[in-house]
């Protein structure tokens, strides 16, 4: 039986909670794909979209008592940064979801695992099941476990790097950057863009990413870290 799969055993350790209703734990794990398609109420998309709505409180609630000086201007760029699908995946990772998933075999194949995506929207969809299962409790503690590394992100650069970089670019006397795609690859279902970032009478830099958006907050990253670093 899929319940008694020791990945799900190992899972249920790292993020420290042990399931009430093993359903919503295996619901939370299965991507759209898997299965003969029966509908939203065998996969994870209902609880991610619950667990979206959790994970925008307990970041709001957490950034209004970290930064009890900050006014909301200085709030809303930190909390898009905790929540956005990258950081998703990346605390996905860490905590072992993507060991778990249940994909289709072609999703499997064309590398499912790995795909900020699918490791996003099952975050989220963990984060809804907690929720359920062991009330605002339970979903806190996988918030407070695993979020730490992203929130002291936001502690040491709380600005989004585009923000940042326009910043700099006006008080330097710089028109805004401007970004261009100028790669990409992959399939369809997972494609790979490359942006270059310029601003006139300065070298561009480039930023990869598995969207549009990803991609030019990693070139305006990097344009701003190599002129602020020089200068």
């Amino acid at each position: 039986m899929v319940s008694k799969d020791p990945a799900l055993a190992e899972l249920q350790d790292r993020i420290g909670h042990r399931f009430k209703d093993r359903e919503l734990l295996i619901r939370a794990l299965t991507h759209s794909s898997f299965g003969d398609g029966a509908g939203d109420r065998s996969n994870n998309e209902r609880l991610e979209f619950l667990g979206d709505r959790i994970l925008g409180l307990l970041t709001a609630e957490k950034l209004y008592e970290t930064f009890a000086d900050v006014a909301e201007g200085g709030l809303a760029p930190r909390l898009n940064a905790l929540v956005r699908r990258e950081t998703c995946a990346r605390v996905a990772l860490d905590a072992g979801i993507d060991k778990a998933l249940r994909l289709s075999k072609s999703e499997e194949r064309g590398g499912g695992r790995e795909k900020d995506s699918i490791l996003g929207d099952a975050c989220e969809a963990m984060i809804g099941a907690l929720y359920l299962d062991g009330g605002l409790k339970a979903a806190r503690h996988f918030y407070d476990s695993f979020w730490k590394k992203e929130l002291k992100k936001v502690i040491d650069k709380p600005r989004d790097p585009k923000t940042a970089l326009q910043e700099w670019a006006l008080a330097q006397g710089y028109d805004v950057p401007r970004y261009t795609i100028v790669g990409r690859s992959g399939p369809d279902h997972a494609p790979k863009f490359k942006v270059e970032v310029s601003l006139e009478g300065v070298k561009p830099e480039r930023g990869k990413g598995s969207s549009k958006q990803a991609a030019e907050r990693n070139a305006a990253e990097a344009l701003f870290k190599r002129e602020t670093d020089n200068g």
